[in-house]
C-alpha cells in the first residue's frame, strides 16, 4: 500500500519548507512506489492481453487483489452509484473523484488506472491542471474521454478534442511521472450515427496527440474490433465488456490483438443486481431465501483482516 507524509504533493516535484535548502527537489517515498508500478503497468500493455477489472471502492479493490489480479481502474459509474448519485461530470465534482481515487490507490500495491471522464474540464489548459492532480494520487494511468456532457453536441469539436489530449500529454511530461494516457472516444455510447468511422478518425488523431492507449467503449463486433486495432497499431487497445458475449471470450479478444479488457460498471450492476433481487424478495415474499446467496461472513473477514493498515 501506498502512503506518504506529502499528502497533495505532485510527485517527483521540488518540495521546500521556508525554502530550506535541505528539502531540495527530494523524491518522496510514493513517487518511488508509483514509478515502480507504473512500470509493471507499461510492461502489462507490450504483449498479450490482460484484464482490468473495476473496483468501486477500497473493498472490492482489496478483494480484487486477492483474487490474483495483476491491475485495477477505477470506474465513475460504480462510485456514482455508490454515491446514490448518476454517472454525470455535472454531478461527480473533480475532488470527490480524486479523493475516491486516492484510497483505491492507497488501498492495494497494484498499479491503478483512473477513469478520469472527462478530466473534469472543457479547455485544454484545465485539463492538463486535472491531469496533474490526477497524477498525483499515484495512479499508473488515466484516462481522458471526448464525450462533452452536451445533449446537443455530445462529442467535443474534433480539432478540440485533439488539442484536450495534446493537453493531457504535455502534463504528464511535466510531471515526469510516466503515467500510461489512455484517450477514449465515447462515439458508441453517445450514439452517434456512424461511431466506426469517428471513432477511427479520433483514436488515430489521439494516438498522434500521445496517447499511449487507444478506447472506444460500446464497439462489439469482431471485426470493428479489429479494425481499430489495425488503425491505431502498434499502441495498444483497450475494450470494454459489460455484457455477455460468446463471440468476445478473453481468448477471441486476444486473437484479435486486444491487450487490454476492463469491465467499467459491470460488477458494480452485478453486485446492485444481487443486492435488489435479495431486497426485492424480502419485501415482497416475507422471506429470508434469498440470503443464500450471501458471500460467507469468514470468507471476508479473513480477507480483510490479512490488509496491512
Amino acid at each position: 500500500m501506498m502512503s506518504s507524509p506529502y499528502v497533495g504533493l505532485l510527485p517527483g516535484s521540488c518540495w521546500r519548507a521556508n525554502n530550506d535548502p535541505v528539502y531540495d527537489c527530494v523524491m518522496n517515498e510514493a513517487t518511488s512506489l508509483q514509478l515502480s508500478t507504473i512500470s509493471g503497468f507499461r510492461a502489462m500493455h507490450a504483449s498479450g492481453c490482460f484484464l482490468l477489472p473495476n473496483p468501486w471502492d477500497i473493498g472490492t479493490a482489496v478483494y480484487l487483489q486477492h483474487l490474483g489480479f495483476k491491475a485495477l481502474a477505477t470506474t465513475s459509474a460504480g462510485f456514482a452509484f455508490s454515491r446514490g448519485l448518476p454517472d454525470s461530470v455535472s454531478v461527480i465534482t473533480r475532488g470527490d473523484m480524486l479523493a475516491h481515487i486516492g484510497e483505491v490507490v492507497a488501498a492495494t500495491s497494484l498499479p491503478v488506472n483512473a477513469d478520469f471522464q472527462n478530466g473534469y474540464a472543457d479547455e485544454p489548459e484545465d485539463v492538463a491542471a486535472s491531469v496533474a492532480l490526477c497524477i498525483a494520487t499515484g495512479v499508473a494511468g488515466l484516462s481522458i474521454e471526448d464525450a462533452s456532457g452536451d445533449s446537443a453536441a455530445p462529442l467535443y469539436e474534433f480539432n478540440l478534442a485533439v488539442e484536450r489530449i495534446k493537453a493531457a500529454r504535455a502534463a504528464i511530461d511535466a510531471t515526469r511521472i510516466p503515467v500510461v494516457l489512455t484517450a477514449r472516444c465515447e462515439a458508441w455510447l453517445v450514439g452517434q450515427p456512424d461511431p466506426l468511422r469517428v471513432s477511427l478518425k479520433r483514436l488515430v488523431a489521439f494516438a498522434d496527440a500521445g496517447a499511449e492507449c487507444l478506447y472506444a467503449p460500446g464497439v462489439t463486433k469482431p471485426d470493428e474490433i479489429a479494425a481499430i486495432i489495425q488503425a491505431v497499431s502498434p499502441k495498444p487497445v483497450n475494450v470494454l465488456m459489460s455484457r455477455p458475449d460468446p463471440a468476445l471470450s478473453i481468448s477471441r479478444l486476444t486473437d484479435l490483438g486486444v491487450r487490454r479488457i476492463s469491465v467499467g460498471a459491470a460488477l458494480a450492476r452485478v453486485a446492485w443486481g444481487a443486492f435488489i433481487r435479495a431486497a426485492r424478495s424480502m419485501a415482497e415474499t416475507g422471506s429470508f431465501d434469498a440470503l443464500a446467496d450471501a458471500a460467507p461472513f469468514k470468507d471476508l473477514n479473513d480477507v480483510f483482516s490479512n490488509r496491512r493498515l
